[in-house]
């Protein structure tokens, strides 16, 4: 079987909206490395786009998987319920950095999760309004297509998005935008678009995923918090990217200091398996009338069976420090090359928190350049690395690798990521 043969069958067969971003198809996965139809090996800096922290085809996720296919795979969660699914609840309620009584409820996507998140907060204050941030993303439906503060290639062609959906920037030092302009915009929103007493909640990434992996200052954080506080908006943290220990902590809004009032998760929380979640103040939660949560596959045992071997396996293997040392790692290697000068000078401002990771990739005048970015991860592609483009201008690479990778394939990664950077920056 040949890639460029079921790339003909996928053009002829499925739209071309529906775009495959790697020109060739998986045969077989193990932790950070995938090989394609045809033998050819890659190392996954991508992981699934931020699913896979426990990395491809875990042998104690896997077992779990199996073990509860064997008993069965779907009642639909409201139909008959099943003890798995109250197990998860109450173990991502304690890891979630919320005080007092809390509950979850599972999804399938993470678009779900965000969308009922907003439901519990329009629920629980009786208000519509919604406030999000530019470059922020948080799903393909329509509604968190509105959220979302990037056009292209989510938005466009789609028309007007839904009402009731108000964006302010997101501080970022480098794009020139202080906590102090930010919170200035807030308050001109409320003299302008929507009263306060309106809003129902305001929504963030504590680390931005798709916007190039900026985090939100902590200060800033806390002034949401007390403005939200001041005027009763619910504060929702979409951790859907940056939860599960990609940040270096379970959760990335526990280096806020603040507390949510919702949160949403998804992604990494099933190691590979479509499952999402909602975990909130239990009042909040409880704000919605039985039956207005749910969804024919939300919860699926399957996935949850997943998702309680995944905690076991942070625990196991103790990967929230992996991540660190994965995020030190990474950020001393593209240090030390910025420090060699000559081409590797236009390697721009290095982020992270643990191993939620992205670098930008700049011209000779120190501009974005989106069009090398996008070579680069072409060059190492043809190289055997996976590597992902991200940011408002295109122009960062975002490193979401499995923490489980093992030690000679992250140097080996390494040592591609640097003859493709030597390749590209001319």
């Amino acid at each position: 079987m040949k890639n460029s043969d079921l790339m003909k069958r996928k053009e002829k067969a499925m739209p071309k909206g529906f775009a495959i971003g790697f020109p060739f198809f998986a045969d077989r996965a193990k932790n950070a490395e995938i090989w394609d139809v045809e033998g050819n090996r890659y190392i996954d800096f991508i992981g699934g786009i931020g699913v896979l922290n426990t990395g491809h085809t875990h042998p104690k996720i896997t077992a779990a998987v199996k073990a509860q296919i064997d008993k069965f795979s779907h009642t639909a969660t409201q139909v008959v319920g099943y003890e798995n699914i109250i197990t998860l609840a109450e173990k991502v309620c304690e890891k979630a950095p919320i005080s007092g009584d809390k509950k979850a409820v599972f999804f399938s996507t993470g678009a779900e999760a965000v969308e009922n998140a907003v439901k519990i907060a329009r629920a629980a204050t009786k208000r519509f309004g919604v406030i999000a941030f530019d470059a922020g993303y948080h799903g393909r439906t329509i509604y968190t297509l509105a959220m979302t503060g990037k056009v292209a290639p989510y938005k466009q062609d789609f028309g007007v998005m839904p009402g009731g959906i108000f964006r302010i920037p997101f501080p970022v030092k480098s794009f020139g935008v202080t906590e102090e302009a930010a919170l200035i915009a807030l308050e001109k929103l409320f003299k302008t678009d929507i009263a306060p007493t309106d809003v129902a909640a305001i929504i963030f990434e504590p680390i931005q995923g798709e916007g190039g992996f900026h985090f939100m200052p902590p200060s800033f954080a806390k002034k949401l918090r007390e403005i939200a506080d001041k005027h009763g908006i619910k504060i929702i943290c979409d951790e859907v990217q940056s939860g599960y220990g990609r940040s270096g902590t379970f959760f990335a809004t526990e280096q806020l200091g603040i507390e949510p009032d919702l949160m949403t998760t998804a992604k990494s929380l099933a190691g590979g398996y479509p499952l999402s979640g909602v975990i909130g103040k239990a009042d909040i939660m409880d704000s919605v009338s039985p039956g207005g949560l749910g969804g024919t596959y939300a919860g699926s045992p399957v996935a949850v069976a997943a998702a309680l071997a995944v905690l076991d396996v942070f625990e196991e293997e103790n990967l929230l420090q992996r991540s660190n040392d994965i995020g030190t790692k990474i950020t001393a290697f593209l240090n030390g090359l910025k420090a060699k000068g000559g081409v590797f000078t236009r390697i721009g401002e290095v982020r992270h928190r643990g191993a939620m990771l992205a670098f930008d990739i700049l011209n000779a005048e120190g501009k974005p350049d989106a069009d090398t970015t996008k070579n680069l991860a072409g060059h190492a592609r043809d190289n055997g690395l996976m590597l992902a483009t991200c940011g408002l201008f295109a122009n960062s690479i975002r490193v979401l690798v499995p923490l489980t990778v093992e030690e000679n394939i992250l140097d080996e990664a390494l040592g591609i990521l640097e003859k493709s950077l030597a390749a590209v920056l001319k």
